[in-house]
């Protein structure tokens, strides 16, 4: 169930229906959205006629304005505006960093230290177009992160990050040597099945091969919290899509 905090009191939202966006939260000013993975924010100069969220919103509620953006592999929370004064005032939180951003990740292996900060400048990768890569003539990127649960052969990471850098946390990870699961860009590009961590799995009667447990990038914007226009403390929450759930259930079962 999809939860948020008003001045400091939990509220409890409808759950989510699977693979397409759903509504968490909206005000007159914004409206907070739950996206699956593999959706755009919005248009990109690569994929004009795919669909996009921004899009899939001004079908319900007319015109919106988009205050910040995820990747289109990442899950997660994501705000948009319902008019120009809210919008103003909503993009300059997110580009004072005055937003906490909380992102949940499953990494590869487990990192030696359980808390830790990651403050390595990025910039584009000289080579490789679209992708990124820690550079020190790049911009400053700060993200801190904690294990929250180690496994054999993953990790469950929060990773908090102060900057909003193109790919931040996956290269940040790829960078501290463990990888975001299933990262085609910056890591193995490999779904996670249950045999890669579980011994003698079977499959059904009528399965011949397995399927994975997961088959996209291992990243969700889980929560963000803000002051908005009245003074009001908003701390919102996108629960797990069941597919990233999944795996954290079957780590926990079979992956120590």
């Amino acid at each position: 169930m999809a939860t948020f905090f008003l001045n400091g009191q939990k509220r409890h939202l409808c759950s989510m229906h699977d693979q397409r966006p759903e509504i968490l939260l909206e005000t007159p000013d914004w409206i907070a959205v739950n996206k699956p993975s593999g959706l755009l924010t919005i248009p990109d100069r690569h994929n004009h006629d795919l669909p996009t969220v921004k899009g899939w919103l001004e079908h319900k509620y007319g015109p919106v304005f988009t205050v910040h953006r995820i990747d289109r592999d990442t899950s997660g929370l994501l705000l948009f505006a319902r008019n120009e004064a809210a919008h103003k005032y909503l993009s300059q939180l997110f580009e004072s960093r005055n937003v906490e951003k909380i992102y949940l990740g499953i990494v590869l292996g487990k990192p030696i230290s359980d808390t830790g900060t990651i403050a390595e400048p990025i910039a584009e990768h000289p080579a490789k177009n679209g992708t990124m890569v820690v550079n020190r003539k790049g911009k400053m990127a700060v993200t801190h992160y904690k294990v929250l649960e180690a496994f054999n052969h993953y990790s469950l990471l929060e990773f908090n990050i102060e900057t909003g850098r193109t790919h931040q946390i996956r290269v940040h990870a790829k960078h501290m040597g463990h990888p975001i699961a299933a990262d085609p860009l910056y890591g193995n590009r490999k779904p996670v099945f249950l045999s890669d961590f579980k011994r003698n799995v079977k499959l059904g009667k009528f399965t011949e091969q397995e399927n994975p447990l997961l088959s996209r990038l291992a990243l969700h914007a889980y929560k963000i919290k803000f002051t908005d226009m009245d003074s009001k403390v908003v701390e919102l929450e996108a629960p797990l899509y069941k597919d990233m759930r999944a795996l954290v259930n079957q780590l926990e079962r079979n992956g120590r």
